[in-house]
């Protein structure tokens, strides 16, 4: 039998792990404060090692992770770049843009297929499909890139907007819409600054909405929509982007 290592058992973390024992594989929990390099010493070459961290503990993750699970990981984490890997050596990870949603005492909820690539992508999409959800593969590289800046624009678009709008998605795009696309715009701005790409923005709006259309009433905004604004304007500080409507937003919050 294949093993899995499964870094964090949070939401995700369970629902990844179900479905890798649903596709025939033994899995490894680490829990915080596990060792981890004795546990990569007493399993070595595991099939695949999933950082199901959030993405506030992943840097200490990867920085902790033993060189000899590096070439075996995959990443789950929402905002996740390129950027966030290379920073650890990671070179070609398993890397999937989670498209479902699991909050504590309900079922996963897909809003459209995960996108997933690397060298892992089948087993990845085999443990998910085992479980009843939606993934599909994607080329490592361009492909790849599109569909995580895809996903960091629905989710700071909503999360930032919602903070002023609040309600759901649909709403946020029929009674809103100019405020989104504002937020949106701002959005790739910064996207395009941390990837040194200038990206297809009406593909990325149009890639939002689809997700929109795939759970209309998905709220907006949770507990980390204002640490998202306030990192936000922290890459934009970065690159001396003026995103004039995230700093107001800010500012009207901060006044509130």
């Amino acid at each position: 039998m294949n093993k899995a290592v499964v870094i964090g058992l949070g939401q995700l973390g369970r629902v990844f792990a179900g479905g890798l024992l649903r596709a025939g594989c033994s899995v490894v929990p680490v829990n915080r404060n596990d060792d981890m390099a004795a546990l990569a010493q007493a399993h070595p070459d595991p099939e695949r090692v999933l950082v199901a961290v959030g993405e506030n503990d992943l840097h200490t993750v990867l920085g902790a992770l033993p060189d000899v699970w590096k070439s075996r990981a995959a990443l789950i984490q929402n905002e996740l770049l390129p950027r966030d890997w290379l920073a650890h050596g990671l070179v070609d990870p398993t890397v999937i843009s989670v498209w479902f949603e699991k909050k504590k005492g309900i079922d996963a909820k897909p809003l459209i297929a995960s996108p997933v690539a690397g060298p892992g992508a089948d087993l990845l999409v085999r443990a998910l499909a085992s479980i009843e959800l939606p993934a599909r593969e994607v080329a490592a590289g361009d492909a790849l890139l599109f569909e995580l800046v895809r996903k960091n624009v629905y989710i700071l678009t909503t999360n930032i907007a919602g903070l002023r709008t609040g309600s759901t998605v649909a709403d946020l795009w029929a009674l809103h819409e100019s405020f989104a696309r504002e937020v949106a715009n701002e959005v790739m701005d910064i996207q395009d600054a941390l990837t040194g790409t200038r990206h297809d923005r009406a593909a990325l709006i149009a890639g939002m909405l689809e997700a929109f259309d795939g759970d209309p009433q998905h709220g907006c905004t949770g507990r980390s929509a204002p640490a998202r604004l306030t990192r936000a304007i922290a890459h934009a500080d970065a690159f001396g982007l003026p995103v004039t409507t995230l700093r107001t937003l800010a500012r009207q919050i901060a006044l509130s």
